[in-house]
């Protein structure tokens, strides 16, 4: 059963909490979306024009939480067409790099950006 925070606080679970809480978690994630534009500047630019010149895979790599997010965008980016795959960075120091070929790219993912099995298939 999931404990939600509203009733940790001993309000009761209600249509209109559940509602209120939903709506918070979407204004929250479209405020962090709209600061995610405003930020993008010339790195996204350098970065989507080697991924539309491919002419290999988007290799994209992460550890514990920044894994599953690699993950999911290997597998929506390889849904849109662009050839791609998940690089567990732990297996890849074991054997793994050995799929990445020349003209591959590699889209790493890392929150601190200091993960040391991130670092070792750098």
């Amino acid at each position: 059963m999931v404990c939600l925070p509203w009733e940790r606080e001993g309000r009761p679970l209600s249509d209109e909490n559940l509602l209120e809480a939903g709506k918070n978690i979407l204004r929250s994630e479209a405020s962090e979306i709209l600061r995610a534009a405003d930020r993008a500047g010339a790195e996204f630019v350098r970065a989507a024009r080697i991924i539309h010149g491919l002419r290999g895979r988007l290799v994209v790599s992460g550890m514990g939480k920044s894994g599953i997010i690699a993950r999911k965008i290997a597998a929506t980016l390889a849904s849109l067409g662009t050839p791609s795959f998940f690089l567990h960075a732990a297996e890849g120091v074991h054997g793994d790099l050995g799929m990445v070929c020349r003209d591959d790219a590699a889209l790493i993912l890392s929150n601190s950006g200091n993960t040391a099995e991130v670092l070792s298939i750098l």
